[in-house]
């Protein structure tokens, strides 16, 4: 059967009907802080057993891209991150609802989603075995140097006081080796408590350090959580597609930064999200508009978090290696039905692969209507909800979201803690997305230098090991470029000022001369 036939079979009312519902689904569960992809894709993957080994897929691959774009609800209207990905999107999502533009930020986010979910797929669907091989490159190195090269966007993050902002990197740093050591099982800043052992999830972390500050202003102060007036509330697709049009480069670019960073084991969508905002701001005309409300933040972070869905497949599906812990789950999903992974997948049990990556791109279609629906009401409700309702209605999500990683009242405890530090942070002027970048990549960095120094000092050659491969060095290069851009678009603007004044001071003389 060729491509045409799987297409077809995709096309079935029942695989359209299941890709809609998981689409849906997915919002909803990535839209409520603490409940994320990989929980919804968990507690679902035993209904799909019974199913159609090809439909089964569908709908976990629905569900799994819904959630991601999902997440960017709550990011944009609440302040919080409802998955871990969309942590990038508040930069820019709230600000803009703030002062207004939340219905368009939605909007937005949604033509971001499916752009970036459809390059995913489109890139397992034709590159997969090629991307695989590639990802097979990466070693602990590059995972450092990718985490590094994520944590230069502290720069990016602390315009006006770059100071704090490395000094609430620092804090992440910290936070995210509370517990027993990834490497070497040391036990590390616990305090003697029982409750720290297992460290800071990152869940419960970012839910109590952005969310928590936000309650307790609004508790605090009688203004609106959202302007109502002037707030333009429909779709807004046509100044949505002129913004995005206006800015295909970093449409494109974030996309494909997201599959391919996607196709690294264990990177997963949050790492995408801020690589691609990073580049973003870099490659901007106006960086220092970035974080106060500009489009290009939210297109750059959800088209790059969408991207790692399909991009999470390749290594899944060729290799046997999750690329993302949502990929996990539907691996394990892939063994009970009895598929056979690896390289030969896409040829001896083709029906079943190329049928659902066709089903991955009519789900990520679908989100389109879908999305531009639910995020029309979703935005609608938040600003009439009054605050009396509202804040009680996020707390308790809050606590429950924290509570459902792993059925442990500690996570809750720990969201709560972070959550009042947070706001004593933040009222210092100490923001919480260097602390939660620092507490994201933290633990990739820690565990990619331990494993780098560990193999080049038996090898006797550590330097080597992290200045001495190809990829390595291209992350580094990218990296230093990121973090003294600023000052390097400083030299050349002032550069291009006195190159002015003394054009203009010449063609001045020229003009007393005659």
């Amino acid at each position: 059967m060729d491509k045409l036939g799987y297409l077809a079979e995709a096309l079935t009312p029942i695989n359209m009907m299941l890709a809609a519902v998981g689409v849906l689904a997915g919002i909803v569960i990535g839209a409520l802080p603490g409940l994320s992809a990989t929980m919804a894709v968990a507690v679902l993957v035993p209904f799909t057993f019974t199913m159609d080994p090809a439909s089964g897929l569908i709908v976990l691959g629905a569900i799994y891209t819904g959630a991601i774009y999902g997440g960017s609800y709550s990011a944009i209207l609440v302040n919080t991150p409802g998955t871990p990905s969309a942590i990038a999107t508040t930069f820019d999502g709230f600000p803009m609802a703030k002062r207004g533009d939340g219905a368009l930020a939605v909007t937005l986010s949604t033509i971001a989603s499916v752009t970036g979910g459809l390059v995913g797929a489109l890139f397992l669907m034709f590159l997969a075995p090629p991307l695989a091989r590639i990802a097979l490159a990466f070693g602990p190195p590059e995972y450092f140097w990718l985490a590094v090269f994520g944590l230069t966007l502290i720069s990016a993050l602390s315009v006006g006081n770059l100071m704090k902002g490395l000094i609430g990197a620092c804090f992440g740093l910290i936070l995210s080796m509370v517990g027993v050591a990834v490497i070497g099982a040391d036990v590390r800043f616990t305090m003697g408590s029982h409750v720290l052992l297992g460290g800071i999830d990152i869940v419960a972390g970012l839910i109590g350090l952005y969310c928590i500050p936000v309650l307790i202003d609004l508790i605090a102060t009688k203004d609106p959580h959202l302007r109502v007036e002037g707030a333009q509330t429909g779709f807004r697709l046509k100044e949505a597609f002129r913004l995005v049009m206006g800015d295909k480069v970093n449409l494109l670019r974030s996309s494909v930064i997201g599959t391919l960073v996607g196709i690294l084991p264990g990177a997963g969508g949050s790492v995408a999200s801020l690589v691609s905002y990073s580049e973003a701001r870099r490659s901007s005309k106006t960086p220092e508009r970035f974080g106060t409300g500009h489009p290009g933040g939210i297109i750059a972070t959800e088209s790059a978090n969408n991207a790692t869905v399909g991009g999470g497949f390749i290594p899944t599906l060729v290799l046997g290696i999750p690329g993302t812990p949502p990929d996990a789950v539907i691996l394990g999903a892939l063994l009970v039905q009895g598929i056979k992974i690896g390289p030969a997948l896409f040829t001896a049990q083709s029906q079943i692969v190329y049928t659902f990556i066709f089903g991955l791109i009519i789900g990520t279609i679908l989100m389109l209507p879908i999305g531009l629906m639910v995020g029309r009401y979703a935005y609608q409700s938040i600003i009439s909800i009054p605050k009396a309702a509202l804040v009680p209605t996020i707390a308790f999500l809050t606590v429950i979201g924290s509570f459902a990683i792993h059925n442990n009242l500690n996570d809750t405890a720990v969201m709560i803690g972070l959550g009042v530090v947070g706001w004593v942070l933040n009222r210092a002027g100490y923001a919480p997305s260097p602390i939660v970048l620092g507490l994201v990549l933290g633990q990739i960095a820690e565990q990619g230098f331990v494993q780098s120094y560990l193999i080049g000092n038996a090898q006797q050659n550590v330097l080597g090991m992290f200045f001495g491969r190809p990829i390595s060095l291209v992350i580094i290069v990218f990296s230093a470029l990121t973090l003294f851009y600023p000052l390097i678009a400083k030299a050349i603007g002032a550069a291009r000022a006195r190159r002015s004044q003394t054009d203009i001071m010449v063609e001045s003389g020229d003009g007393r001369s005659r």
